[in-house]
């Protein structure tokens, strides 16, 4: 479910009219429903109440600040994957306390801010990263609040460029070498083992995989806790999928199903849980505006040309990924439909956001929106062919605010440095 709805023949996101928007901030441009925000992470907190559970938004997903201050307000962590989004978290109000940082190539840099911070937990990934941590947090004279990151080897059915349990991905440490590396970690000189983290990809429409992969780790906890050690803690990461198409709807597994496989899996573990979940909270929460800039009819299809392209909204080169577009203007009933390719301004074929997409007759002027677009939309977006930033905006009720402003072009060059011997 989603705030973005027709009225009287315009879309609009929450009370605030599309049309309206674009008129006063120009596109492209992404829109994020407040009221969406809040119902999502709501649903998959409520869906986990009786458990001893932390929800830690996975700020990879979408890092704007109003969004993590939003969800910050509800109660959310944050699970962060670089310096660059700690600082975000903090910055947007998440206590240091409900941050936990996981990715496979911490610097030290990096390792030091989040122990000068205090956060939460750093996810370990390997045994050098554990290494360094504890030379880092010796020299710094703390212990590093530790979880190991288990690659279950679970297969979770999901694009090959989002699985992240497989033992070739690389992602982990492998299961089967758990009981050794976490021994070595309760060793080491300022490392505080708390317990165990897992992740096995994004976007799961089966709930199998989770099941298959929480069954590991229990096992895991059990015989950790046999060896003599103490699990406080289990983060198990997100990855819980949302529909993109329409006939995902009813396939998509529901944060209440998903949390039935936390409790019949986990349930009776005794510690506390880390949940982080990303796509499932800001997914649905976003749309991407754009132009038609012409209506093209080539030699074997029509192809509508936007002022979106992919240095925007990147997911349809990487991962073939489907987004629902449709226009500003709803059509009337019993309108003829056309099949089109909708495409981008810049100079590569991988600029197609559709091909033959059934849409109504559009025109230049006419304003179209990708749906599901407030997950890995703004994030991935780049500069390439010198495209400035787009701009973001945030939906309240019936105000809106810019919570990006769009780049200028000056903004990027300005980056740019000449040599001594180039200057004039």
């Amino acid at each position: 479910m989603d705030h973005f709805t027709y009225r009287n023949g315009r879309l609009h996101a929450e009370d605030v009219a599309i049309a309206d928007m674009a008129q006063q901030i120009g596109t492209p441009f992404y829109a994020y429903s407040t009221a969406t925000l809040e119902r999502h992470f709501n649903v998959f907190a409520g869906a986990l109440d009786g458990l001893d559970a932390l929800v830690c938004f996975a700020v990879k997903a979408n890092s704007n600040q109003a969004v993590i201050k939003t969800l910050a307000n509800l109660g959310a962590g944050a699970d962060v994957v670089s310096g660059g989004e700690l600082a975000r978290a903090l910055q947007a109000g998440v206590a240091a306390d409900k941050i936990v940082f996981s990715g496979v190539g911490k610097t030290d840099e990096e390792i030091r801010l989040a122990l000068e911070t205090g956060i939460r937990q750093l996810n370990v990934e390997s045994e050098p990263e554990l290494e360094r941590i504890s030379a880092i947090a010796c020299e710094m004279g703390v212990n590093a609040p530790v979880t190991l990151r288990v690659n279950p080897d679970v297969d979770a059915q999901t694009h090959e460029k989002i699985s992240t349990g497989k033992l070739e991905n690389k992602f982990g440490i492998e299961w089967t070498r758990v009981h050794d590396v976490y021994g070595k970690g309760a060793n080491l000189p300022g490392i505080q083992m708390r317990g165990l983290s897992m992740h096995i990809g994004s976007q799961l429409m089966d709930l199998q995989p989770f099941r298959d992969a929480y069954t590991r780790a229990g096992d895991l906890v059990a015989m950790l806790r046999a060896d003599g050690h103490t699990i406080e803690v289990l983060d198990i990461g997100g990855g819980l999928g949302i529909p993109y198409f329409e006939d995902e709807e009813a396939l998509a597994p529901s944060p209440a199903d998903y949390a039935q496989v936390v409790r019949e899996t986990l349930g009776g573990l005794d510690v506390e849980l880390v949940l982080e979940p990303g796509r499932m909270i800001a997914g649905n929460s976003g749309i991407l505006v754009t132009r038609v800039i012409y209506v093209k009819e080539g030699a074997t299809r029509t192809f509508l040309i936007v002022d979106a392209g992919m240095n925007d909204l990147a997911r349809p080169t990487l991962y073939s990924a489907f987004h629902k577009i449709e226009p500003e203007a709803e059509p009337a009933p019993g309108t003829d439909l056309i099949d089109a390719d909708i495409v981008g301004p810049i100079c590569e074929t991988g600029d197609t956001f559709a091909k033959d997409r059934r849409l109504p007759p559009v025109k230049a002027g006419d304003l179209l929106v990708m749906r599901t677009a407030g997950a890995y939309g703004a994030v991935q977006a780049g500069t390439y062919n010198t495209r400035p930033l787009i701009a973001e905006v945030m939906v309240n009720g019936a105000a809106f605010a810019v919570v990006r402003e769009r780049m200028d072009v000056e903004d990027i060059i300005a980056l740019d440095r000449l040599p001594d011997w180039l200057e004039d």
